[in-house]
């Protein structure tokens, strides 16, 4: 694999009287990261300049392009996207002005992944509500994504260097959850977790833990019989490819007695009961990671913190995390289609030689 690989990372701009701007300009005003990527930010110019003196970061600089392929290798570079004339920063509030370019900045960074003109895609927290209108109505990033990438289904994976968890059912309800829940969707996560941890993560064995649903994950019915009648028919099929799927755990026990450690990946049911103990461990670095799509996107796992915008109070880290998971699964897909190039090759080449010997 070549070493020099700097791939270009599309850093959205979020929510403008969010946090965004704040976290991603810190974590691009680190040495490091221009050693290790192309940063692109798609937001605008006259906001950041807005944010870099409330950071202190004045002496920053980056590049305005038109396009990625313009980006400069030594600098973050700058692509605009705010339509219209410029409104002012209002920390902490909602403005639709403000969700409309958080769309905006979404929307040609999704079109630039698309169209692999960036390697990876890191997006700065939106408003869920602010962001809503007649172009996107999504519970979140990973919806819109899944839809634009033609995806059916897609998982919701958060990771960090200690533990990964994806979850079945994301922005829903949890009335909804239970009649959301079947075999079939249990089984397409399960599938787009394994593969993501081979290609993406480098594991070429994964070993799966799948949470209950219920408490004491039914209690052998006593408690529910999703366990018995949906779960664990599911892991036993994996079992039976060859798969290291083990389950269904009672969630408290399993977090409570770190059972989560033994395992590269664990599936949890619902959104909440995934994120809680993930954010508990890993809320500093933890990263949201869209599995299941042809392009690598990421994001800090924090939201907008519209009550601590504008005050350089801020912590960089989770977005850091991001761009790094971003740079890192970046690599690693690539190293994976180099490894599997040169197979077919030799594939190649054997039959040849094969054809050779028998004539």
């Amino acid at each position: 694999m070549d070493n020099e690989f700097l791939p270009k990372i599309g850093i959205t701009i979020g929510d403008i009287n969010g946090i965004g701007p704040e976290v991603l300009l810190k974590a691009l005003g680190t040495q490091r990261i221009n050693k290790i990527c192309i940063p692109i930010i798609y937001g605008s110019g006259k906001h950041l300049s807005k944010y870099k003196q409330s950071v202190d970061m004045n002496h920053w600089q980056y590049v305005t392009i038109s396009e990625p392929k313009f980006a400069n290798i030594k600098n973050a570079n700058l692509i605009n996207c705010l339509k219209g004339e410029y409104f002012e920063v209002e920390y902490g509030k909602m403005d639709p002005k403000a969700g409309q370019l958080a769309f905006e900045s979404l929307k040609r960074a999704t079109e630039d992944l698309k169209k692999g003109e960036i390697d990876g895609l890191v997006t700065a927290p939106i408003s869920k509500e602010n962001i809503q209108s007649e172009t996107f109505k999504f519970p979140g990033h990973t919806e819109y994504l899944a839809k634009e990438f033609e995806k059916k289904q897609v998982l919701m994976f958060m990771i960090s260097e200690d533990i990964r968890i994806g979850v079945v059912t994301g922005h829903i309800p949890i009335e909804q959850v239970k009649k959301t829940l079947t075999k079939e969707l249990i089984t397409s996560k399960l599938k787009i977790m394994i593969d993501s941890l081979k290609i993406d993560f480098g594991i070429s064995k994964p070993k799966i833990a799948v949470l209950g649903l219920n408490p004491h994950a039914g209690e052998n019915g006593l408690l529910g019989d999703e366990e018995i009648n949906i779960i664990n028919p599911v892991i036993e099929e994996f079992k039976k490819t060859g798969n290291i799927v083990m389950g269904p755990f009672p969630t408290d026990g399993f977090f409570a007695t770190g059972n989560f450690k033994k395992f590269d990946g664990i599936l949890a049911m619902y959104h909440d009961q995934g994120l809680t103990p993930f954010k508990m461990l890993a809320f500093d670095s933890g990263v949201n990671f869209t599995a299941g799509i042809m392009g690598i996107r990421t994001s800090p796992d924090h939201g907008t913190g519209f009550d601590i915008a504008g005050k350089n109070l801020a912590d960089p880290g989770s977005m850091l995390h991001a761009i790094y998971a971003a740079v890192d699964i970046a690599k690693k897909r690539k190293e994976y289609i180099e490894l599997e190039t040169n197979a077919l090759k030799h594939q190649k080449i054997d039959i040849e030689s094969l054809r050779k010997e028998k004539n």
